[in-house]
């Protein structure tokens, strides 16, 4: 099966949190399972993946817009989409310790124990039985290949059952006594419906012809019944997803574009290939045609980031008939076919669905590196460094004055100020300059500047670079330029 590196995988959680990356949530009422928050660091570095994607999607595409849905949606909207009826995992309780389990986890973490060939037939049969929806089968799985839970040790199982994921309460002021249903909203478990009930608004404010692109960011909330692996399954979190609308017909081209399209950005960010691969759906959800999971190679193994789905023309069909108002789109062009306009017809979509949070895990996964490096004296060191890049990293520039006194302090303060406009900065004068650098390289600060005595007699200061750790002197006319050009 997948190489997995534990240790590696701890240690990346242990360096979130201790340089204010990622914090347990409430932790001083010893956390909240699966729910975490992001620290200075943290929320700077997942702003900046946010921003990268956004611009990425609506500023370099022409045919690409934007909304903001709120998260609370009418309740019908998760009837026509499906998923109070189809939002749900199979599930298996083990008896002795009451420990609930979701049955692809449980038969998955029994893999990692055997043999590759053994694993993949394992993996193979139970794919084949989720496809199916036999429960009684993935339990007889369960049964013979002696899985047990790894609390009480024993396989005394329940039968497996399928378990929503949607997270309900009530909405108004006052609970309704007679009809409990009547104010119950759902807290969404995807932002893609608050994109396709806005499909015609957005089409004509926006003068959008198909085919076009709606873009989104935001919360989505699910109640795992098992979250783990830190930020990596989590029961809040955060998504960046592109609905893209199409003509009927047209969904093979449009899909095999967005599939590629989307590996690419990833590979924009200088991330080796040999690090993801695609793996396409066995079971496909109730309303894709075609669909696949760009994964990426984690200490914990090869796990989703990214899915790109060819959706059909479902959601707004639905959509259309819960509600019972048109969301059809006009088309001027001419069918070649038929020489006439292919008028009115429901658009079909591709959607590429990836995961904020997750694509943090990817970066801080890629980045974290415990380097050995020698001393001038025989003995070697290790420097923790994230090699975070540059254009997403949450420091820019690090600028360092040598000394508190004789002047320095005021010339790294007033580089500071002419920079912090174009990039975020940090100031930091506390401790010898070794131990300030080693600090930024744990943070993943690409550039540390150094301002010193020499500074004051030519206006130059000296450049670090955190990848190499290698140093030049530079005018300070030039520094904003340098760094601007780096982090493009």
């Amino acid at each position: 099966m997948a190489t997995q590196d534990n240790n590696r995988f701890q240690a990346i959680i242990a360096h979130a949190k201790e340089y204010g990356f990622v914090f347990p949530s409430s932790e001083i009422y010893d956390g909240l399972s699966a729910v975490y928050d992001y620290g200075p660091w943290g929320s700077e570095l997942k702003k900046n993946i946010r921003d990268y994607w956004w611009k990425s999607m609506t500023q370099l595409h022409e045919n690409i817009v934007g909304v903001d849905a709120a998260i609370f949606m009418h309740p019908t909207t998760w009837k026509a989409s499906g998923h109070v009826d189809n939002f749900s995992d199979p599930m298996i309780d083990n008896k002795d310790s009451k420990k609930r389990y979701r049955v692809d986890h449980l038969i998955e973490a029994h893999v990692e124990t055997l043999s590759k060939e053994e694993g993949n037939v394992l993996i193979a049969a139970m794919d084949k039985l989720l496809a199916a929806e036999d429960f009684a089968g993935l339990k007889k799985l369960i049964e013979d290949n002696k899985i047990k839970c790894s609390i009480s040790g024993t396989a005394n199982w329940t039968d497996v059952r399928q378990f929503n994921l949607m997270f309900k309460t009530e909405f108004g002021a006052v609970a309704a006594e007679v009809n409990e249903d009547e104010n119950i909203v759902y807290l969404r478990p995807e932002t893609a419906q608050g994109i396709f009930v806005n499909f015609l608004n957005v089409q004509k404010t926006a003068r959008m012809k198909v085919p076009f692109g709606i873009a989104q960011t935001g919360k989505a909330f699910r109640n795992e019944i098992v979250a783990r692996q830190f930020i990596f399954r989590m029961r809040e979190f955060e998504q960046m997803e592109m609905q893209f609308f199409i003509r009927p017909g047209t969904e093979g081209d449009w899909y095999k574009y967005w599939k590629e399209a989307r590996l690419q950005w990833h590979l924009s960010l200088g991330i080796p290939a040999e690090k993801y691969r695609y793996h396409d759906h066995v079971k496909l959800a109730h309303y894709a045609k075609e669909a696949c999971d760009i994964e990426f190679e984690f200490p914990i193994g090869f796990k989703e980031v990214e899915g790109i789905h060819s959706r059909s023309d479902y959601d707004l069909s639905q959509h259309q008939v819960y509600s019972k108002k048109k969301l059809q789109y006009f088309d001027n062009d001419i069918d070649e076919t038929t020489g006439k306009p292919y008028g009115n017809y429901v658009p079909y979509v591709i959607e590429t669905s990836i995961g904020l949070d997750r694509m943090f895990l990817l970066i801080l996964s890629q980045a974290y590196d415990e380097e050995v490096i020698p001393r001038e004296d025989g003995a070697a060191e290790t420097r923790t460094v994230l090699r975070i890049p540059a254009k997403l990293a949450p420091i820019k520039l690090a600028i360092l004055p040598l000394t508190k006194k004789d002047g320095l302090p005021e010339i790294a303060r007033a580089i500071m100020n002419d920079c912090r406009e174009d990039f975020y900065c940090f100031y930091e004068e506390k401790d010898a300059i070794g131990k300030r650098y080693r600090r930024m390289d744990a943070i993943g600060t690409p550039f540390c500047i150094t301002v010193d005595h020499q500074t004051k007699e030519d206006q130059t200061v000296t450049i670090r670079y955190r990848d190499t750790m290698q140093q030049e002197r530079i005018a300070i006319s030039d520094l904003r330029a340098l760094v601007k050009e780096k982090i493009r």
